[in-house]
């Protein structure tokens, strides 16, 4: 390992760069080859990764996240050893298995059976333990009905659990995934995750990229933000996913005027944020067990259309507690002309536990996407009394039913 990188890393990342070339000119016949044999034809030069430097610990959960063209999915491949660096160094410590691109390493032409065969043995196994583990390669991928099938034809989703499961049960100690889970359905995502998080508790480190926030805040330890093949932030989940959300909806200052350095576009400022209590009072302090209510101000510096009002809640540790939204509240939350001020309350009963809580207000467009007109991060915080020690996150009320269980001899008395 390169001495900037520290003992207990899986993965270390040292000053890597990586630069594709391209002519715009390209010779498509021997004719003009000949006739042109030494024109000069213009290069144009793509910098994909920039002196990119990270290291991933034994047994983490990495997330990778950028716009499209930022160099995540190149990153990945110089992992993988797909592509060669230009410059720096990539050092691994243990076993590979890559989960790419959608297809790479199948024969369309064989079948299953035997593309589990070949992909097993390139990802470390032997002839005979791949044998072994084909039955529960395709259970895992729900495919017993089509394993005798060509995998040309299989759909997209199929060749994902077919790829994913051979990953899974390769028993690597880094995993490269990139987005190509988002093939699969529902369901099979999920059954994916549940075993992303066995592999993670099994010490097996795991390198996600994506562009789902969501999954980066559920189950990534930490994560880096690239753009423009370089690391724009690197930490804690919550903080890079909302610089990703910067990068991807804020307007440029000359499109929106002078605004507040908030997170989103300017077509909302969010001013005043303060929790209160079940009367209403603005406190620092709210009671478990109680209604209570998340107050913000928000002025709008543009007319719109049924906005959604929202706020994260989050514990001392910056763990994701809760959400409240007026996505899917009736009636919508209406029309707001330019300049027009309104206070928001998002109101619920108090089950958190006891400790500190912050609370981070946005207001967004209506819509899929999340497009924020303004977030603010942390803007208010309190702390909750009142509820059991040791209750976990949150204490839900609860009662506790014993019965007695009755035996053959209790039975045959009471006949």
């Amino acid at each position: 390992m390169p001495s900037q990188c520290s003992d207990n890393a899986a993965v270390c990342v040292a000053d890597v760069s990586k630069t594709f070339r391209y002519s715009r000119e390209a010779v498509h016949t021997l004719k003009e080859r000949a006739l042109h044999p030494l024109r000069r034809r213009p290069q144009e030069e793509i910098h994909a990764l920039r002196s990119v430097g990270l290291e991933v610990g034994q047994g983490e959960f990495f997330g990778i996240v950028g716009r499209n063209g930022s160099g995540k999915s190149t990153l990945m491949k110089c992992i993988a050893g797909i592509y060669a660096t230009d410059d720096g160094q990539i050092h691994l410590r243990g076993r590979l298995a890559p989960f790419i691109e959608l297809g790479v390493g199948f024969n369309p032409e064989l079948t299953a059976r035997d593309n589990v065969s070949i992909n097993a043995i390139m990802l470390g196994l032997t002839p005979a333990q791949a044998r072994d583990r084909y039955d529960s390669i395709i259970e895992f991928a729900e495919l017993e009905e089509f394993q005798d099938l060509k995998l040309k034809n299989y759909s997209s989703g199929m060749q994902v659990r077919l790829a994913f499961g051979v990953m899974v049960h390769v028993e690597a100690d880094i995993l490269l995934i990139d987005e190509v889970l988002a093939v699969g359905d529902v369901a099979f995502q999920q059954k994916c995750h549940d075993a992303l998080q066995t592999a993670r508790d099994e010490g097996r480190t795991i390198l996600l990229v994506t562009h789902d926030m969501n999954a980066v805040q559920r189950f990534c330890d930490r994560a880096v933000l690239l753009e423009a093949g370089r690391v724009m932030e690197l930490g804690e989940p919550r903080s890079v996913c909302r610089r990703y959300e910067q990068l991807n909806f804020q307007r440029p200052k000359e499109e929106r005027g002078a605004l507040p350095a908030h997170l989103g576009d300017g077509a909302a400022a969010i001013g005043e944020t303060w929790f209160e209590d079940e009367h209403g009072t603005r406190t620092a302090m709210i009671t478990h067990d109680a209604g209570c209510a998340i107050g913000m101000r928000v002025q709008f510096r543009e007319a719109v259309e049924d906005p959604v009002f929202g706020a994260v809640v989050t514990d001392e540790r910056h763990r994701v507690v809760f959400a409240a939204t007026s996505a899917s509240s009736e009636p919508r939350s209406g029309a707001f002309a330019a300049g027009q001020e309104v206070t928001v309350r998002l109101r619920f009963h108090n089950v958190l536990a006891s400790g500190r809580y912050f609370a981070s207000p946005q207001v967004a467009y209506s819509g899929t996407g999340q497009r924020l007109m303004d977030h603010r991060e942390n803007a208010a915080t309190t702390v909750v009394t009142g509820g059991r020690q040791g209750a976990g996150t949150i204490d839900l009320p609860h009662t506790v039913e014993i019965t007695a269980a009755t035996t053959a001899g209790d039975e045959a008395a009471r006949a």
